[in-house]
């Protein structure tokens, strides 16, 4: 792929709730792309629809970017030299081009009210405002040129529409599709400019990728059908030399294939489809992110960069430096990407499984306080987690994983032990204790010496090894019990014995 321009990227999202996880994807492939070929990173904050506007919500973004560490090297909270980076503070800049298109016969005024315009939809269901139409509604085009400046004049409600030609094809080169094209008498006369003065996102995306000098844009598969609007508006607007390199993105699929995902197939089936914790200040309304269920922004990130992307080798764990530099345009898929929970569970635990202690204590760690844990040397910590995090999905598993380490067992599973418990186990567990105290506290040792103390006493391995798990840890689960034996201490592990002992005999 030739660059003849810096290159120069964006991501433009509108604040309007939380960020479903393609729109984190479609942040992440301008990223790559411009870290890849050295360029830059710039989030516009696309609010011109006032309507759709809820506050916290740019907020809520730049906090998603961060934690997936996709940090904008431009930005409304770190302005360049291209700002304002929030549309809503451009307003000024993008009439004059309105009026430009108008002069040039390329757009029109449209006085027709949302209600007659609401009344048409009703009695034609197929409605659209379109070169079929527009000399029988109220425009610049079907009204006099008297009665068009009479009603400027008199500030009348009025929008402005591209017009688009009844018969050309339209044509550009997708990175990822190819060649398209598209005919313009099948696209109707979108609206550039509201009756409120802000833009459209048809007009204010191109006024505003032009200004910015946008060399690249990755956006979604569901902006193609706007793709011959913004076509002809560099063109009409005397840009065509500007004018970016487009990719589409293939869309995030349900898990059947059947459409694309949306916030409902999370809800219907239990995972997030949101980066963090989405609250609507709306309605209180909580809909669920990945960060707050356990998962690691490293293992999100590298999740989403491989629904719809390969480096073409087998690999699939990438850290994100491995990202930029074996990203590529041309091993995007065309073809959407079916969402697999389970697959990005599995990601999630291979990141856990290998991450650095040292990176993943502060998270684990961040559960003490609310089971009340104080005083606990991050060694010890970080000697748990070696034990438990290949037992880990989320980092929410630590506590589930590891409780006893920190605690006393409130409970025990006796039922498991009462059936067969006798005096012989009960002497075999007494006399044990008393050897206990004179040897190495070492896992290396106590299996081999446990081991030779159960043969010595005739009865089975399994018979003694199960209860001596449940009268650690309450239950039969865990890592290797003599490796737990080893962390809990010797003396712990002497007293719970004694315990366990006299709950099994009671």
């Amino acid at each position: 792929m030739s660059l003849q321009k810096k290159v120069r990227v964006r991501f433009a999202p509108s604040p309007t709730g939380g960020l479903h996880l393609g729109g984190v994807r479609t942040a992440l492939f301008n990223y790559l792309f411009a870290k890849q070929h050295k360029g830059d990173f710039i989030l516009r904050v696309e609010d011109t629809d006032q309507t759709r506007f809820v506050p916290g919500a740019e907020e809520y973004i730049n906090e998603c970017l961060a934690w997936c560490g996709i940090l904008p090297d431009e930005s409304p909270a770190k302005p360049g030299a291209f700002g304002p980076y929030r549309q809503s503070e451009r307003k000024p800049s993008y009439r004059q081009y309105a009026e430009q298109l108008i002069a040039s016969g390329q757009a029109y005024y449209a006085f027709d009210t949302p209600e007659e315009l609401d009344a048409l939809r009703q009695t034609q269901p197929n409605f659209r405002y379109s070169h079929e139409n527009r000399m029988e509604l109220r425009n610049s085009l079907s009204l006099s040129v008297e009665e068009t400046q009479q009603l400027l004049a008199d500030n009348a409600p009025h929008t402005v529409r591209i017009k688009m030609p009844e018969d050309h094809i339209v044509s550009f080169d997708d990175m990822i599709r190819g060649r398209v094209s598209f005919e313009t008498r099948l696209v109707d006369d979108k609206v550039l400019l509201k009756a409120d003065g802000m833009p459209t996102y048809h007009l204010a995306v191109v006024v505003d990728d032009k200004a910015m000098e946008i060399s690249h844009i990755f956006r979604g598969e569901e902006w193609l059908p706007s793709a011959p609007v913004h076509l002809l508006l560099w063109e009409y607007l005397g840009w065509s030399a500007d004018m970016p390199q487009w990719a589409h993105l293939p869309l995030i699929l349900k898990p059947d294939g059947n459409g694309k995902l949306s916030k409902r197939d999370g809800d219907r089936l239990g995972f997030p489809v949101y980066a963090m914790n989405w609250t609507d200040p709306k309605t209180g309304d909580l809909t669920k992110g990945f960060r707050e269920l356990g998962f690691l922004p490293e293992a999100f990130v590298n999740m989403l960069a491989v629904l719809g992307w390969n480096d073409g080798t087998e690999q699939e764990i990438f850290t994100l430096s491995e990202l930029i530099s074996k990203f590529s345009v041309e091993r995007i898929n065309k073809s959407g990407a079916k969402f697999d929970f389970e697959k990005a569970k599995w990601f999630n635990h291979e990141w856990i499984k290998n991450m650095d202690n040292a990176d993943l204590l502060p998270l684990v760690k961040a559960s003490f306080d609310q089971y009340e844990v104080s005083g606990v040397e991050d060694a010890s910590v970080s000697a748990v987690l070696s034990a438990v995090k290949d037992r880990m999905t989320y980092i929410s598993d630590f506590w589930g994983q590891a409780s006893f380490f920190f605690q006393v067992p409130e409970n025990y599973d006796v039922d498991a032990v009462k059936p067969k418990w006798n005096a012989d186990k009960t002497k075999f567990f007494e006399d044990i204790l008393l050897e206990f105290e004179n040897i190495e506290w070492k896992s290396t040792v106590l299996e081999p010496f446990f081991k030779e103390r159960v043969q010595a006493s005739g009865m089975k391995i399994g018979e003694l090894m199960m209860p001596f798990r449940i009268m650690l840890v309450g239950g039969k689960f865990g890592p290797d019990v003599f490796l737990i034996a080893e962390l809990l201490g010797k003396n712990e592990v002497i007293n719970r014995v004694k315990v366990a002992l006299n709950i099994f005999n009671g």
